[in-house]
């Protein structure tokens, strides 16, 4: 009994079909000759064919491919980081140009070696993209930068469409999940975010499946809207390998719809729930919703 606790089958409605069209196949060619990483990849992300393939959208992850922390949920390698690659905003930006992408996610590993946690490299990435493609909207997900608000600043100064950091897990669980995170940094963060541009969307993730009660997200949904966070996502957490985290719990479609509307009911004017939901899932509907509402505000205010 133990045995089968320890390693839960997943259920049906966690299978998906791959969609390995050429739209795929050629973007994944394209990213490997302009040695680009993506977090679709190096997180094993269940979406990146629906992202690539259908919907035009992509999540570059910039400043190498090793990761400073080890997280126990993460995929992405862990280790001594490369050297900075100062040629990267502009391969990233040629990159959203030839895949004619409508909405970018730029997100990065932990550099917690570099004293401004690679906020100038990851600003000048968003700042090359708009030059090359003034109409696509991009998207920030990095990580706390050990709670600089200067490298915050820097970051949003460059006026990303939306500013994404994650929550990840529930208060209770967050020091066995996450590695040199807290969860009141997180809060922080994202208060401090939207007070330096209080016009710019801010969002975050919830994996869930991880051992927490349902009482547990609500309250991480009170603790974030506290943040006057708009935007939440809440997914599945699936375990990438053995050595990382086991999955306590399977959630049914419908037990994130309810989550989903207790999410809106509490305010956020977006929420993404599913077991299949990242966080950077659907990503282009959540920043052109913030886009009407922004204009709706302005006329209202007239």
């Amino acid at each position: 009994m133990a045995k089968k606790e320890e390693h839960l089958r997943k259920p049906d409605w966690l299978k998906i079909k791959l969609n390995t069209n050429e739209s795929y196949t050629g973007l994944k060619k394209m990213m490997r000759e302009n040695k680009l990483n993506t977090v679709c990849e190096e997180a094993r992300c269940p979406n990146i064919h629906e992202c690539w393939a259908v919907r035009k959208t992509a999540t570059f992850m910039i400043l190498g491919d090793i990761c400073t922390r080890a997280c126990r949920f993460c995929a992405v390698k862990t280790g001594l980081p490369n050297e900075l690659d100062l040629q990267e905003p502009e391969r990233v930006a040629e990159s959203v140009e030839t895949m004619g992408l409508k909405h970018v996610v730029i997100t990065a590993v932990a550099r917690d070696d570099l004293k401004d946690g690679g906020s100038a490299v990851f600003a000048e990435t968003v700042r090359a993209v708009r030059r090359r493609n003034p109409f696509c909207t991009i998207e920030v997900l990095p990580s706390d930068m050990l709670g600089s608000m200067e490298n915050l600043q820097t970051l949003m100064d460059a006026r990303p469409n939306i500013m994404n950091h994650n929550i990840e897990t529930v208060r209770r669980l967050t020091p066995r999940v996450r590695a040199r995170a807290t969860y009141d940094r997180t809060l922080e963060f994202l208060r401090r975010a939207k007070e330096m541009h209080a016009d710019i969307p801010t969002k975050s993730s919830l994996m869930i499946g991880l051992g927490e009660t349902k009482e547990e997200i609500i309250e991480t949904m009170d603790d974030l809207r506290a943040a006057d966070v708009d935007i939440m996502t809440i997914g599945q957490y699936l375990q990438p390998t053995k050595k990382h985290l086991k999955v306590q719990k399977y959630y049914h479609p419908d037990e994130f719809a309810e989550l989903k509307e207790i999410a809106l009911s509490k305010g956020f004017s977006h929420c993404e729930a599913g077991p299949l939901v990242r966080s950077s899932y659907h990503a282009d509907e959540q920043v052109n919703e913030a886009q009407v509402r922004a204009e709706a505000k302005k006329v209202t205010n007239q």
